[in-house]
């Protein structure tokens, strides 16, 4: 007996509740359905399907053995899916969407090696400091801050943190000084993000200290490198998530400040909408980008 042929077999009848029905939708015939029934019963030594002249209804063997098997089954046909995919060439046009600074830092130095890899998948990329409607504009991923969607067709995984950081230019600090406490925030020039949550204020934490610093902007834009390209040019204390600054700080273009004190963090994640089967090129865009955050250890690094 090909006891996989027998289980999906025993599955479709239980669904479609008709011997007839399930031979067709699997293409056997009556009698080979019957026989492999047959055997599946003998196998397990217990009656799975009670058959009368009008109807065919599952025994409470049955029942029991197709709420197990319906799930077995159907995650060993994913499991085939994603092998079967992954062994021809993924094509197709990719549309992914992220903020300017995600796309510029993250998704641009990735495409080299991607479209190299999988030269038949043609990437669209969407920057925008918005967040699409991913059904109504045809999104396949897109790589959000926010933790939920509203839309339960939406599934949500996990890319990485960061911190959220103050740094300015060494120029600027020579000229205004170091802040010592958030309060001393008041005093200075803020460059600030406009869409962020509550921009204008700053919840700050340190151990069991918390302080909220309500913020009078110099400079307030609605895209991250305007405000980066501002800070670098020491027009005054910048406010963002240090996978945008990482470089900057590191070749100390921008200094940190009060970098004992720890503002909300940012969680990155990937969205997509929900299906059966991820389809191959978004199951390897993404594959690719975690790849590229464990390689380089990003989380470490942006949370230290």
């Amino acid at each position: 007996m090909d006891r996989f042929a027998a289980v999906e077999l025993f599955v479709q009848i239980a669904e479609v509740g008709s011997l007839t029905k399930a031979a067709e939708s699997l293409d056997l015939s009556i009698s080979a359905a019957s026989r492999y029934l047959c055997s599946l019963e003998e196998h397990l030594g217990a009656r799975l399907v009670q058959r009368t002249t009008r109807k065919l209804y599952l025994t409470d063997a049955g029942t029991e053995f197709y709420r197990r098997t319906k799930g077995i089954l159907a995650d060993l046909r994913e499991a085939e899916a994603t092998v079967t995919e992954a062994t021809i060439k993924p094509t197709g046009v990719l549309r992914v969407t992220a903020s300017l600074s995600f796309c510029l830092l993250q998704i641009e130095p990735l495409l080299p090696a991607f479209t190299a890899k999988y030269p038949d998948i043609a990437v669209e990329v969407i920057a925008a400091n918005r967040y699409y409607d991913i059904i109504d504009n045809n999104v396949d991923l897109a790589i959000r801050t926010r933790q939920f969607e509203a839309d339960s067709n939406i599934t949500i995984r996990r890319l990485g943190s960061t911190r959220r950081v103050l740094a300015a230019s060494p120029d600027y600090l020579e000229r205004h000084g170091v802040p010592q406490s958030p309060d001393d925030l008041v005093k200075h020039k803020m460059l600030i993000y406009s869409h962020a949550i509550d921009p204008n204020t700053l919840n700050f934490r340190r151990r069991d200290e918390t302080s909220v610093v309500n913020v009078r902007p110099l400079l307030e834009a609605s895209d991250g490198q305007i405000v980066v390209r501002a800070a670098l040019d020491g027009m005054g204390i910048l406010v963002q998530p240090k996978y945008i600054i990482y470089d900057d700080i590191a070749r100390g273009a921008l200094v940190p400040i009060l970098d004992d004190w720890d503002l909300p963090r940012l969680t990155m994640n990937f969205a997509f909408q929900t299906r059966a089967h991820l389809p191959a090129k978004v199951r390897l865009f993404m594959e690719a980008m975690v790849e590229r955050f464990e390689a380089n250890d990003y989380e470490r690094l942006w949370t230290s």
